[in-house]
């Protein structure tokens, strides 16, 4: 069993690690979402013609792809696989369809559509997860730390009535089917305490909890369908460092309130202000995600040297603003990762 949080163990020598705890380091660690994605023409050899799902399950696969950013000197491995694997796992196959996204095979719509889903699906419903975790962990051999994720009950329960990110959708669905929706979120709450805690328990050293959508919601929104999900999660999963991503939030009060150890920030934040303003906290970001999609690598070098001064070298991990872009150069992902290290 895993040691309790405020126990380091054999994992906290990491620098990531470490810099999630708040400890001092040498220098802020540097990562990036989506680092193992279409931008990098070797994930990109390695996917082939393959659908996502496909690619995804496959572990031999899966685990090349996620050690592909290994070669920029990233400082931790995050394992490539969806957000929609876990309801998935409870019963709800999705299909990725291209120009939309994830997309259930039957969005969930009455009271026995919720029945189908299982809030507590056995390990065995995502063994290619653990299988690809303990496939990446003997390949690194304790030399990067590996961080897994889920999907916020917010942003999964979009995806399982078939809305996405169309707010407006989701508030009418919310509104005709109260019962359904908030049944909906506690489920996938339930199911995603289970996922990452099996997880931890086999060895990951860091999560991130990711709720994309949420950042679109009101403010009394947000209090009902997203904080308290996140502090239920965070409570319950605190053996390793907890990291919130909820992209372009305006509720950082509550994101800071939510008991995560880091706090992923957007371009709209002010990374000095929000160290000043919560000093117990490690806050992750904020390079511009379009700088590296649309900038040269002097404006990406330049970018990243702003976001570490901002950072003052300590509880800071060095990561963008959200996901990298598909469309971004390499030669840019290489200027950023140097750039943060000290290297350029």
């Amino acid at each position: 069993m895993p040691l309790p949080h405020d126990k380091p163990d054999a994992r906290s020598s990491h620098l990531l690690v470490r810099a999630a705890r708040g400890e001092k380091v040498e220098r802020p660690p540097v990562w990036a979402m989506r680092q193992a994605g279409r931008w990098d023409p070797e994930f990109n050899k390695l996917r082939g013609n393959l659908s996502f799902f496909e690619f995804s399950e496959n572990v031999d696969l899966s685990s090349k792809a996620s050690l592909c950013p290994r070669r920029f000197g990233v400082d931790a491995i995050i394992l490539f696989y969806d957000i929609t694997t876990l309801p998935f796992a409870m019963g709800l196959p999705f299909a990725l369809k291209p120009g939309i996204g994830p997309a259930p095979d039957r969005p969930i719509r009455t009271s026995a559509d919720l029945a189908r889903l299982d809030p507590m699906p056995a390990p065995e419903r995502y063994q290619h997860i653990r299988d690809l975790l303990r496939v990446v962990k003997d390949h690194l051999q304790g030399d990067l730390p590996v961080i897994v994720f889920a999907g916020a009950p917010f942003t999964v329960a979009t995806y399982c009535i078939g809305t996405g990110k169309d707010m407006n959708a989701t508030r009418r669905f919310s509104a005709a089917n109260p019962s359904v929706w908030h049944g909906l979120l506690d489920r996938i709450g339930t199911a995603t305490t289970g996922f990452l805690n099996t997880l931890v328990s086999e060895g990951a050293d860091v999560y991130q909890l990711f709720d994309s959508w949420a950042g679109g919601l009101t403010e009394s929104e947000y209090n009902m369908w997203a904080q308290p999900y996140h502090r239920q999660i965070f409570e319950t999963v605190a053996s390793v460092p907890r990291i919130l991503f909820v992209k372009e939030c305006p509720h950082l009060p509550a994101m800071a309130q939510s008991g995560a150890d880091v706090v992923s920030l957007g371009v709209r934040h002010d990374l000095a202000k929000a160290k000043a303003t919560y000093p117990h906290l490690t806050f992750q970001g904020n390079v511009s995600e379009e700088t590296l999609r649309r900038g040269t690598p002097e404006d990406v070098i330049q970018a990243t040297r702003k976001c570490l001064e901002a950072g003052g070298g300590h509880r800071h991990i060095v990561n963008l603003s959200h996901g990298c872009d598909r469309t971004m150069p390499p030669v840019n992902f290489e200027a950023y990762v140097r750039a943060a290290k000290g290297d350029l």
